[in-house]
């Protein structure tokens, strides 16, 4: 096997290597999430008081993004990559303590850390896809952000249920000193085999650098913000809690149907560039991420009008939220491939990282909703606040700008 793998080229070695990288941290991410909800909804927290817990794991990933770039640029992926992985380590292993040492503060700096190592892992990634596919091969660039983003999707929700799982199977603490050990064997193939000097920028890079100065990556950068609140304004706290306390699901069928709902929208987002435009010849501009958009607001209010209707509740929620996670992950690999295109050749982190950052900031917005609107109006007002978001996405990317139609590489 490692002989096989020595004979592909640099670059695809170097993609194979960042993409593995890339799913062991994703797994452990989304194990942790549902390990945290369900722990803590076990030991009584509100759902507003289990929102708290991801504040700092979201309001990081926003700083993280925008200085990642930075980081990235000056330094290389590769550093700020295997910087990640070790810091998802420590984070996990401060967790590994007895439940009455696991603190609210805690847990907070913990998932702070997590927050900063994601985001770390995830920008090194989509940045390093730019720096190994020529600028005129946009079809092939298209196809492999899709690939890493999909299977990246697709194992988070193998990680739900796996964080399912573990916490009935073995208990919190045992979970985290496990995931610990996998991603510390990761760090070690990473910092072996990665290449060393992967996106650092040839030019000097300033600071003042990491807000972007293009129209396009600022108007993408808002709509995925919207985007991004607009999934989890339901999909962090309010349903999993939904679906425990209405339902009366146990742990394991909760982390089930969240794994199958993101392994699902994964596999969608693998396939995007043939929905959106491979088998007619074309990738696709700022007109399809407008039409995609609208599409999903679309749906988001037709759950919405199911839950608050009390019509079917199971089916609604199960059918319903399939079909929005399809039609979301079109949306989310259309902006992932948008955001390589548009960004610059040279220190591509700086663009790519700016971006991210109004990713992560959507998500901290939607975190905080989705606990404080669940407590105080339930999941039907969640959705209802999900469709205004997706509406506001969907004017916003009326701004985005069309591109020449360029053949698609096989």
């Amino acid at each position: 096997m490692i002989k096989a793998f020595s004979n592909l080229s640099k670059d695809v070695r170097q993609y194979a290597l960042v993409t593995f990288n890339y799913w062991n941290f994703t797994i452990t991410d989304g194990a942790l999430r549902m390990l945290v909800v369900l722990h803590f909804h076990q030991l009584g927290y509100s759902s507003l008081q289990i929102a708290s817990l991801f504040l700092f794991y979201e309001f990081f990933g926003v700083v993280t993004n925008l200085i990642g770039g930075w980081l990235g640029a000056k330094l290389g992926l590769n550093r700020t990559m295997n910087v990640g992985l070790g810091m998802q380590v420590f984070a996990l292993l401060m967790l590994a303590v007895p439940t009455a040492y696991l603190t609210v503060p805690l847990v907070m700096f913990a998932q702070a850390l997590s927050g900063i190592a994601k985001d770390l892992n995830k920008m090194s990634a989509k940045s390093a896809i730019k720096t190994l596919v020529p600028n005129d091969q946009q079809g092939a660039l298209y196809k492999w952000i899709a690939i890493l983003t999909g299977s990246k999707n697709a194992l988070k929700g193998a990680g739900f249920f796996i964080g399912g799982l573990l916490l009935t199977a073995i208990g919190f603490q045992y979970a985290v000193v496990a995931m610990a050990t996998v991603l510390l064997v990761v760090l070690v193939m990473s910092l072996t085999w990665l290449d060393k000097d992967m996106g650092k920028a040839k030019q000097k890079i300033k600071f003042s650098q990491i807000f972007s100065k293009s129209g396009s990556i600022n108007i993408l950068s808002a709509a995925r913000m919207f985007l991004f609140g607009a999934r989890d304004v339901w999909f962090v706290v309010a349903l999993p809690l939904y679906l425990s306390q209405v339902f009366d699901w146990d742990h394991t069928l909760v982390g089930s149907f969240l794994a199958a709902w993101v392994i699902a929208y994964g596999l969608v987002q693998g396939i995007a560039p043939k929905i959106t435009g491979k088998a007619k010849g074309v990738v696709p501009d700022g007109r399809a991420a407008m039409g995609w958009a609208g599409l999903l607001a679309l749906v988001t209010a037709l759950v919405a009008i199911g839950v608050q209707a009390s019509w079917q509740p199971e089916l609604t929620i199960v059918v319903g939220l399939l079909i929005f996670g399809a039609v979301f992950a079109i949306n989310s690999s259309l902006h992932s491939y948008l955001i390589v295109s548009y960004a610059k050749d040279d220190g591509v982190s700086l663009d790519v990282g700016f971006y991210y950052m109004a990713n992560a900031m959507g998500r901290l917005i939607g975190t905080i909703l989705s606990g404080w609107v669940y407590q105080v109006a339930g999941l039907a007002a969640c959705l209802w606040i999900s469709f205004a978001f997706l509406a506001i996405t969907t004017v916003i990317s009326l701004w985005l700008p069309a591109h020449p139609k360029v053949e698609v590489a096989n």
